[in-house]
């Protein structure tokens, strides 16, 4: 008897709505989240074997959004560009019940109630190796870099030790996270300090971040002085954000509107956006706070792409050109299929200062499609470390053009 498709579709539904519960209840199980783990691999965003309940909440989420027609608006998807922020934040110091200000031992204890003891503090030994142990933050447009990251750098030789706490759009903000780890302002009274628990108790050498709208120097500072307490070697990456459609009068009809030019300014606009947040972090904290060029990536290899050079890419955006194979997928602007390797390769060449056209060995990115092809993950590389090596803010420069900073 033939199937019928709202069939089909009923398996997946169940598990959405059991993972929907994720936001509203107590933490699930191991036992749940290792079921999940085995029906939707893809839910790892990091890829260490191991699924958290906020990579199922993040991941429920996606599939949800990815079930909205494509010409929703960018408030149906989850990423409102306006909103208001608490007052809070004008102030000289957050709430006096905010965990930050509590200690290590108190901190651990509020998170231990929520997960268990075993689970409250994540550490890693240090590596002897040059590997940074990594703590970061970010939203959809930072998971498919932090999914291919470690892939990356286990190709290269090194396990990345890697610890997120994550959300779609702007509940994976520096802002929210903030809010929710100490339990001010929207979360009043309601803190989850997953990675305030584990800086405060353990050694880490870095952290990540994913921008987002109206962002302020002070959604960064707050978390860089925590960190910088228990860890005063820690340095911090931000990736800053690709051109968006959002920045054109209206959504062109053809994909022919599309030029080297058009994306240069684009990017640049975008760029410019961030200049001075970051320009006013890093004259605060010398020598600590870096750019992961993901903007200057997509540039480059929106550039490409009009000159016919990214084999087997087929469109610009696919709500405009209705390519499944194109560089952004959506009218906010994530990512086309395989393009989650040129995001990962600017992660790995701005942190390790390295080319990843240095890596020999073959790189499992669990994908086992003919697409990205050979050819085109090279130029994925390639465009990494031009991006990287040339960006004023990324802290690596390539005088010698060895593929290794100077």
């Amino acid at each position: 008897m033939p199937v019928s498709k709202a069939n089909r579709f009923l398996p997946v539904f169940i598990v959405l709505f059991a993972i929907a519960g994720l936001a509203f209840s107590a933490p699930p199980t191991k036992q749940q989240l290792q079921k999940w783990l085995k029906q939707f691999p893809a839910a790892d965003v990091n890829g260490d074997g191991q699924l958290t309940a906020t990579e199922a909440d993040t991941y429920r989420r996606k599939l949800l959004t990815d079930r909205k027609p494509e010409n929703a608006g960018d408030v149906q998807r989850g990423a409102p560009r306006e909103f208001s922020i608490n007052n809070g934040w004008e102030a000289d110091a957050f709430p006096k019940h905010a965990v930050s200000y509590k200690s290590p031992e108190q901190i651990k204890a509020i998170y231990a109630r929520q997960v268990g003891e075993k689970n409250a503090v994540v550490s890693f030994d240090k590596p002897d190796n040059g590997t940074l142990r990594i703590v970061g933050t970010g939203h959809s447009f930072m998971a498919p870099g932090y999914k291919t990251f470690p892939l990356i750098c286990r190709a290269s030789g090194f396990v990345q030790p890697l610890y997120t706490h994550t959300g779609g759009g702007i509940t994976g903000s520096t802002r929210y996270k903030w809010e929710q780890e100490n339990g001010i302002f929207q979360f009043d009274g309601k803190p989850q300090p997953k990675l305030l628990s584990s800086i405060a108790n353990a050694k880490w050498d870095a952290m990540m971040w994913g921008p987002y709208f109206q962002d302020r120097p002070e959604f960064y500072s707050c978390w860089i002085d925590f960190c910088l307490k228990y860890n005063p070697h820690m340095k911090f990456y931000l990736s800053d954000a690709w051109p968006q459609l959002y920045q054109l009068d209206e959504v062109p009809k053809s994909e022919s509107f599309f030029t080297e030019a058009i994306f240069e300014r684009m990017g640049k606009e975008r760029t410019a956006g961030y200049m001075g947040l970051v320009n006013t972090l890093r004259a605060s904290y010398p020598e600590k706070v870096f750019i992961m060029p993901t903007s200057d990536a997509m540039v480059l290899a929106a550039k490409h792409y009009l000159r016919g050079e990214l084999p087997g890419v087929e469109g610009i955006n696919r709500i405009i050109g209705r390519k499944e194979r194109s560089l952004w997928r959506d009218k906010l602007g994530h990512l086309g299929p395989g393009f989650e390797r040129l995001e990962g390769y600017v992660f790995y060449a701005t942190v390790y200062r390295r080319s990843p056209e240095l890596i020999e060995r073959e790189i499992d990115f669990r994908d086992k499609s003919d697409f990205p092809s050979q050819d085109l993950d090279l130029i994925f590389r390639k465009i990494a470390w031009q991006a990287v090596a040339g960006n004023a803010l990324s802290g690596v420069r390539d005088t010698n053009e060895d593929g290794i900073a100077d």
